[in-house]
């Protein structure tokens, strides 16, 4: 089904230069999906922390948004009655 719904891949997103790292001055959250097969999760757990996210752990796969929806609208709505 996502399939459907995805463009192709634009070449041009892996050849333009990043900017300063936002989670360095801003506040971050972090879902680690651990069903998830993509990335390692001790990998997104590494990388949670060292941006000082605020991290959930949801028995999920990769597509969590779309098997898990309702925890990551929750970590959503928190992050914006945090920041609110």
């Amino acid at each position: 089904m996502a399939a459907v719904t995805q463009r192709p891949f634009a070449t041009a997103g892996l050849e333009e230069k990043a900017g300063a790292a936002a989670w360095k001055t801003l506040p971050s959250w972090a879902v680690v999906a651990t069903a998830a097969q993509m990335i390692q999760h001790d990998a997104e757990r590494f990388m949670a922390e060292q941006a000082g996210g605020r991290t959930i752990e949801v028995d999920a796969s990769h597509a969590i948004a779309l098997s898990q929806p309702a925890a990551v609208a929750d970590l959503i709505r928190s992050a914006v009655r945090t920041n609110a």
